[in-house]
């Protein structure tokens, strides 16, 4: 005999029968329960708001995985992994962000053109003077799911090399960094 075969699974009375065959059976069941769903938000009951992060003086993965999260919506309770439910959000001062150990000399930033031969590389130092947020928008962009939800989330963000930006209408709220800051 197998040992597959010799496996028996006993249910508890509580699962068998299913629920569906309750009825059928005569068997009583539990109305407490039946009541019980899986929350999934409306898009007409999402509220987004905007938070604004100031970088300077904060390491780039540090600052890149909260921005990301507030993206997605993993800090509300409504968050869903297969809907838009983050919020906007504004990066300041990315001109000012730290990179640790040698990695702005040693980490390199790859672009390619598309013809044969045509890629191209920058060192992130070279990057941080010339496009900070490339810089920032790179990282997040793969913390992101990498799907059409993602490039959606990814329009949310909006990154400035200097303290001042053009969203003041939306009155964005500033958002504590004091956790993400290393001593």
């Amino acid at each position: 005999m197998a040992l597959w075969a010799s496996i028996v699974v006993t249910l508890p009375a509580a699962a068998w029968p299913p629920r569906s065959r309750a009825r059928e059976l005569g068997r009583p069941i539990d109305d407490k329960d039946s009541d019980v769903r899986t929350y999934s938000p409306k898009a007409a009951e999402l509220t987004r708001s905007w938070h604004v992060l100031d970088a300077d003086g904060l390491v780039l993965g540090r600052l890149c995985t909260e921005v990301a999260r507030l993206l997605r919506g993993k800090h509300k309770v409504t968050f869903a992994p297969h809907m838009d439910t983050g919020d906007a959000v504004i990066v300041i001062n990315a001109g000012k962000i730290r990179l640790t150990s040698n990695k702005a000399a040693d980490k390199r930033a790859y672009h390619h053109s598309g013809y044969p031969g045509g890629l191209r590389s920058t060192t992130y130092a070279e990057l941080l003077e010339s496009r900070p947020d490339e810089m920032i928008t790179r990282a997040v962009r793969g913390m992101v799911p990498h799907t059409r939800l993602g490039r959606v989330q990814m329009k949310h963000l909006f990154v400035y090399a200097g303290s001042e930006h053009p969203h003041v209408a939306q009155q964005p709220t500033a958002y504590d960094t004091s956790a993400l800051r290393r001593s």
